[in-house]
């Protein structure tokens, strides 16, 4: 086996959490390699990372509207792929505990729209960015997004930090956003707005899931869709979509019922996992109040 084919079994393999790290990794190698390859040729490598980051003049992005999903995917520098891979593999994990992989997805995909909305807005309208040019790359935003959404859903979830100790989410959260605001210079400005953009699409989606209201199910949608392109109809039958119907009826009951016999304070490992079982399969919306109090309860427990 080559290790092209290793990578791409090890990437089939893998959860979308994972899949959304050899992505981006994947992404700045090639980057690096066209980059090398295009010096020798005498090229500016600028030339190629035009087309795939978010330029801040909105003219040349209506004609480079693409670079709004490919700038998120993207990384040139060493540090900056590496800081932001740590956060979203951390992050990420954590999310996963409470939400979906589908919904993993969308809210990267979100996180890095907001980031580069407010990035293209700001330079549109903010004297400070009269007459300048610039161009935004990397997941930032994105990760920002999921950093900020375990604050406002589980704020009070503990972690524990090296020299710091436990620490809450929303602590965590305030302390990463005050570092990214005074920690850059003016070169790090239109940085900072894509940041604080990918921040807010974060808190609006955790402060909509406490409600129980999905706001990436539209998205989620739209890429079912394009996946279901791609792949062959299934035969109905055992495993198939009647089978698999039956199967999602059983398990929601058996979770209900059991869900139902929770009247304690303090909530017990099995029913813990019942409800975060049924969460992944069918997203937050899809719980009962009960269940939501005794995820909540279990959360400040942690």
């Amino acid at each position: 086996m080559t290790i092209f084919k290793e990578i791409q079994s090890k990437y089939k393999a893998s959860n979308a959490l994972v899949r959304l790290v050899m992505l981006n990794v994947g992404v700045f190698l090639l980057i690096r390699l066209m980059a090398i390859i295009l010096h020798f040729a005498g090229v500016n490598s600028n030339a190629m990372l035009e087309w795939i980051v978010v330029p801040s003049d909105l003219t040349t992005l209506l004609h480079r509207p693409w670079t709004l999903l490919t700038y998120m995917f993207a990384h040139y520098d060493m540090l900056h792929v590496l800081f932001n891979m740590l956060w979203l593999y951390w992050l990420g994990k954590l999310f996963l505990e409470y939400f979906n992989s589908k919904q993993l997805v969308a809210l990267y995909v979100l996180g890095g729209l907001g980031g580069a909305l407010v990035y293209v807005l700001g330079y549109a309208v903010l004297p400070v960015f009269a007459g300048k040019m610039d161009l935004l790359i990397g997941a930032s935003g994105a990760v920002l997004a999921l950093v900020t959404v375990m604050a406002v859903f589980a704020p009070d979830y503990r972690i524990g930090l090296l020299f710091l100790g436990q620490v809450s989410l929303k602590w965590l959260a305030i302390g990463v956003m005050v570092l990214m605001v005074l920690g850059g210079g003016d070169g790090q400005l239109g940085a900072q707005l894509a940041h604080l953009g990918g921040a807010l699409v974060g808190v609006l989606y955790g402060w909509q899931m406490r409600r129980g209201h999905d706001i990436t199910a539209w998205l989620n949608r739209i890429i079912d869709k394009m996946v279901n392109l791609t792949k062959k109809p299934h035969k109905k039958g055992v495993g198939g979509p009647v089978g698999g119907k039956a199967y999602h009826y059983q398990q929601n009951a058996t979770s209900s019922k059991q869900t139902k016999k929770t009247s304690s304070n303090v909530p017990t490992e099995a029913e813990i996992d019942v409800i975060l079982d049924k969460l992944k399969r069918s997203g937050y919306g899809a719980l009962t109040e009960e269940e939501k109090a005794t995820l909540f309860r279990a959360s400040g427990k942690k």
